[in-house]
C-alpha cells in the first residue's frame, strides 16, 4: 500500500503572498492570526510582511522608529564627518572622499551608491566590528538569522568614535560580485556655513560597470576595452554603451547625484 505523501510545506513568504493577493488590506497582526490558526509554528516577521507587501506592489506608508532628521536640518549640519570610500582589491585604487551630516547607515548607504557610481540594484550592508547593519526590509530572509541591526535607525554618531580618532568598517554591496568597500572616518570638522550637504571632494576612477563579475572581473572587462584586437572588445564595449574610460571621475557630478539621492523603494 503506498504511503501518503507529506503535505507540502508552505513558507512564510507563500503564505504572505497568497493571503495579501487575495486582500491587500490584511494587516500584520491579521496575517499572524490566519497564519497560526492554519496551524503553522512560529510568527511572521514584520519585516517579512513589508518586504512582501512590496513585491506586491501594495504601497505602504512607513514610520521608522527613529524619524528621520528634518531635511533643512540634514542639508545645513553645523558638524560634518569626513569619510573616505575605497573599492578594495582595486589596483590602482577607485575611491571617493565625501562629507555628509550625522546621517543614519541606510542615507550612507545613499551617498556611497551615488558618490561611487553604483545604481542601487543589488543587496548591500555593513559591518562594523564585526556586526551586520541592514535593511530590516530588504534583509527580512536573514536578519534575524544573523543578528542584524537596523541600519534605518543607527547614526553615524553611535558607531564612530567620539573622540574623533580614525576609525574604518565595511560597507559590501552586491553579495554576487562581491564589492567590498573600506569606509575610514577621517574626523568630524565644523561644516561650513554657505555650503549645502552631501559632498564628494574629491575621487579617483570611474565606478566598473554593475554585473561585471567583482574585481576580477573588472580587471578583465578593462583589459577587453583597452585592446581593440582582444576577443571581447567589441562585445564588451556594446555592452557598456559604446564607451568606457577607466580613469573619469568628476567629484562635481558625484555631488549632484548625491544631493539627488536614490528613490524610495518604500513608496514606489
Amino acid at each position: 500500500m503506498a504511503k501518503d505523501k507529506a503535505p507540502k510545506k508552505v513558507t512564510k513568504s507563500d503564505f504572505l503572498l497568497k493571503e495579501l493577493d487575495r486582500n491587500p488590506d490584511l494587516d500584520f497582526d491579521q496575517v499572524n492570526r490566519r497564519w497560526i490558526k492554519a496551524g503553522h509554528p512560529g510568527t511572521i516577521s514584520n519585516a517579512l510582511f513589508y518586504q512582501v507587501r512590496a513585491k506586491l506592489g501594495i504601497k505602504t506608508m512607513w514610520v521608522r522608529e527613529v524619524p528621520p532628521m528634518p531635511k533643512a536640518v540634514e542639508d545645513h549640519p553645523t558638524e560634518v564627518y569626513q569619510l573616505k570610500i575605497t573599492l578594495l582589491d582595486t589596483k590602482p585604487p577607485i575611491w571617493r572622499r565625501i562629507q555628509v551630516g550625522n546621517v543614519t547607515l541606510n542615507r550612507l548607504h545613499e551617498d556611497i551608491q551615488t558618490a561611487m557610481g553604483w545604481t542601487n540594484s543589488h543587496m548591500h550592508h555593513f559591518r562594523i566590528d564585526e556586526v551586520l547593519y541592514g535593511d530590516p526590509m530588504l534583509m527580512a530572509e536573514t536578519f534575524e538569522e544573523l543578528n542584524y541591526r537596523d541600519s534605518t535607525t543607527t547614526r553615524l554618531s553611535d558607531i564612530l568614535p567620539q573622540d574623533g580618532k580614525q576609525a574604518s568598517f565595511e560597507y559590501e554591496y552586491d553579495f554576487g560580485d562581491g564589492w567590498a568597500h573600506e569606509v575610514l572616518f577621517e574626523g568630524r570638522l565644523p561644516a561650513e556655513p554657505k555650503k549645502k550637504y552631501p559632498l564628494c571632494l574629491e575621487g579617483k576612477r570611474a565606478c566598473p560597470p554593475e554585473d561585471c563579475g567583482g574585481v576580477w572581473g573588472y580587471a578583465e572587462f578593462v583589459e577587453a576595452i583597452k585592446d581593440p584586437e582582444h576577443e571581447q572588445h567589441d562585445e564588451l564595449l556594446e555592452w557598456v554603451g559604446g564607451k568606457f574610460d577607466p580613469e573619469k571621475f568628476d567629484p562635481a557630478a558625484a555631488t549632484r547625484a548625491m544631493k539627488k539621492g536614490l528613490p524610495d523603494w518604500r513608496t514606489m
